[in-house]
């Protein structure tokens, strides 16, 4: 009976979020309260773009692309942590932790060309306005979203075939809260040398290259900015390039920090720190950071409570004024 008790074998076992941490429950009480805050921004977000037809525009649509990532990547990782830490069970079965690096490779690299064409939409809305409507059609900004999931996907499954073939040798602990590639690939016993070269190759594409072409990007952009006689066009272009550089930041900087340099240099709680700043800090902020400095997300948002908010008003209040202009129009 004992015998058949026994955890499998193929089974990996997570440490969880922060093992030696003295007040886990308070911890992950914060981690879950942020994990809702992130779902429900996300969501709204991702429904005032889809419901407001002047929200339908491709920097939107972008905008909308970057949400369902980011919800995505929140329901890959936090609820498996959530569900071990109430249930006291921390093994993840083979093809868990398969999917689980799967679908957060996926979600990674896509979220790194998304953010580049990001860049290069605010570069043709400010630098090339007049051939916008060319250079971001609809139609390209589809192809590319499609594109970039599709791209990503046999990237992900590539990486992840390979990963989970070697042989494990010893205790299969993770120290990690989800399953995760350099992790897993620390407990091979085979020589992973070659391999390593190929994972720093596929970082400096998809990571160093998209931010080069980021920081172009926002070169040329700020040069056109400097020569814009309207103070106000020169306000608002950098309002709208400031909340898309905040993500760019808050994104690249965790995952530079764990694919970029040597896994020997950091620990596994500063690995966990990181993995929290990008799968749940970033995702729970990217919607505060569009949304706040954004008068036409707060209109969609005012539009859709019915309230007025921000100096927007309902379309009642907007009727009532109409019709007692024109009562003052036929009083003689």
């Amino acid at each position: 009976m004992a015998e058949g008790n026994k955890t499998p074998t193929t089974d990996f076992i997570l440490l969880g979020l922060f093992p030696e941490f003295g007040h886990r429950a308070f911890l992950i009480s914060i981690n879950l309260l942020i994990f809702a805050v992130a779902v429900t921004g996300n969501a709204v977000l991702i429904l005032l773009i889809w419901r407001d037809p002047r929200l339908h525009t491709p920097m939107y649509f972008l905008l909308s692309q970057l949400s369902l990532m980011d919800l995505a990547l929140l329901n890959a990782t936090e609820p498996k942590m959530a569900y071990d830490f109430f249930s006291g069970r921390r093994n993840i079965s083979a093809f868990g932790c398969g999917a689980q690096m799967f679908f957060y490779l996926t979600l990674g690299s896509s979220e790194c060309v998304l953010l580049t064409f990001m860049s290069y939409d605010r570069f043709v809305a400010i630098c090339r306005p007049l051939r916008y409507p060319v250079l971001v059609s609809p139609g390209l900004c589809l192809g590319t979203v499609a594109g970039t999931w599709i791209g990503a996907a046999f990237f992900s499954l590539s990486n992840v075939l390979y990963v989970m073939s070697i042989p494990i040798c010893g205790a299969r602990v993770i120290p990690q809260y989800f399953c995760e590639l350099p992790s897993v690939l620390r407990l091979s016993c085979r020589d992973t040398s070659t391999y390593d070269l190929v994972v720093l190759a596929s970082g400096f594409a998809l990571i160093l290259i998209p931010f080069s072409l980021i920081a172009s990007s926002y070169a040329l952009i700020f040069l056109t900015v400097l020569r814009m006689d309207s103070r106000e066009g020169r306000r608002k272009a950098l309002t709208t390039c400031s909340s898309h550089l905040t993500v760019v930041t808050l994104y690249y900087g965790p995952i530079v920090f764990i694919y970029m340099t040597p896994g020997t240099s950091h620990s596994p709680a500063q690995n966990q720190a990181c993995s929290i700043f990008g799968t749940l800090i970033t995702p729970a902020l990217n919607p505060l950071i569009y949304s706040l400095r954004n008068k036409e997300v707060l209109g969609a948002l005012a539009k859709a409570l019915g309230t007025n908010s921000s100096g927007v008003e309902t379309q009642g209040k907007v009727a009532a004024k109409m019709r007692a202009a024109g009562r003052k129009r036929e009083t003689p």
